[in-house]
């Protein structure tokens, strides 16, 4: 099962990145997608329960943590593939651990052993949000971190432009264009975020190549009737990618539905902005010295702020099906796809097509995750009364 030299899936429905499709058997050689052969199957090495729906795995640009670990506290190869192992169990199979602004000493602890985590399954690269934020939007950030990067901050942000694909989250209006021209130009994705910029300071900073928005409509300047901010030049420039949380609570379900609308599902994608709760039955966790509380889904620090979110790509991939009343195909687009474009990966992965890695979900129609597999290496969980599901007999 998962075998990585070669191994084939029978599954009743395959969605391929495009269509849904099937049934089928997807053929998987030396960590790639070989063929795909639609029909029924007569024989496979992993044969999927029937209600099961074999899709490209989801990728995840913002998780700060799961398991019980967060990113700032433990940036170490541990720590990173608790994380990734943790969002595996829920679909995810391609993932930037997120470090929140914090400390230079931090940044640099996390620069030195960012190359070799990327041997690590899942660990595409990693999203530094800050510490280059606007105060006045800064959220849960701590405001004593929060800084125009210095020399030495600019040497350790730098490195990750050539640590897999990173992304970095910054205010636009509050660096100068030469840095970001810098920063661009080392090799980092640039996304705006935790910004009060106008909606002329997007559109330029978008001209200078930032290409995607952090968190669309959380902690950044809002869409006004003369001034449409960083939200308005999100949802009406084609240029920019915009990721959401889909939780049902930082985002109205109507403000999901018009960022749908203009963005269409090759723009706007899913992501968790999870925290370390994921994986774990604790409802607390400290976040540089204060206490965040979960309560009915919520992460809140001491003052009511949201801290995160409690949520996984499967169930965002379920919550958009419900809460933007589309077809299960746009919100897997939307969880596999289209960051697979934001990060340059679109001939790599998001599809399930010949030559493509093998990097996938299977899920039932309860949005339970029954197996995924990264680079064609499998893992799977027991399905009752599904004595085909594994090793074909």
């Amino acid at each position: 099962m998962g075998d990585a030299i070669s191994s084939t899936i029978a599954a009743q429905r395959i969605f391929d990145g495009n269509d849904m499709r099937g049934p089928g058997l997807v053929g998987l050689a030396n960590g790639r997608i070989e063929d795909i052969v639609f029909g029924e199957p007569a024989r496979a090495t992993i044969r999927l329960p029937d209600d099961a729906i074999l899709a490209p795995g989801f990728i995840d640009v913002q998780v700060n943590g799961g398991g019980g670990v967060l990113l700032n506290d433990q940036p170490t190869e541990e720590g990173v593939r608790r994380i990734a192992e943790t969002h595996r169990g829920s679909g995810t199979t391609g993932c930037l651990p997120t470090l929140i602004t914090d400390r230079t000493e931090i940044i640099e602890q996390l620069a030195a052993i960012a190359e070799a985590c990327l041997n690590i399954p899942g660990v595409l690269g990693f999203h530094l949000e800050g510490p280059a934020l606007n105060a006045s939007r800064k959220g849960i950030h701590p405001a004593s971190e929060i800084r125009v990067p210095n020399g030495r901050d600019l040497a350790a942000i730098g490195s990750f432009g050539s640590r897999g694909r990173s992304l970095l989250t910054l205010a636009p209006e509050c660096v100068p264009s030469a840095m970001l021209d810098e920063l661009i130009g080392a090799g980092l994705t640039i996304a705006a975020g935790h910004s009060e910029a106008t909606a002329t300071e997007a559109a330029q900073a978008a001209a200078r190549g930032v290409s995607g928005v952090t968190h669309l409509f959380n902690a950044m300047s809002q869409l006004s009737a003369r001034e449409p901010g960083l939200v308005g030049a999100a949802l009406a420039d084609s240029r920019l990618f915009a990721g959401i949380i889909c939780d049902g609570i930082h985002v109205d379900p109507t403000s999901l539905r018009i960022a749908l609308h203009c963005k269409g599902r090759d723009r706007l994608m899913l992501v968790t902005d999870a925290m370390p709760l994921v994986g774990t039955d604790e409802t607390e966790f400290m976040l540089q010295g204060r206490k965040i509380t979960l309560h009915d889904n919520r992460l809140t620090g001491p003052d009511g702020t949201l801290a995160g979110a409690h949520l996984t790509m499967i169930e965002a991939v379920r919550n958009a099906v419900a809460l933007l009343a589309i077809p299960l195909a746009d919100a897997l687009i939307m969880a596999s796809r289209t960051p697979a474009a934001f990060l340059g990966l679109e001939a790599e992965l998001g599809r399930i097509a010949p030559g493509y890695r093998a990097d996938l979900v299977a899920f039932n129609k309860r949005f339970e995750v029954v197996g995924t597999w990264i680079a064609g290496i499998g893992t799977t969980r027991a399905c009752p009364g599904r004595e085909t599901f594994g090793e074909a007999r």
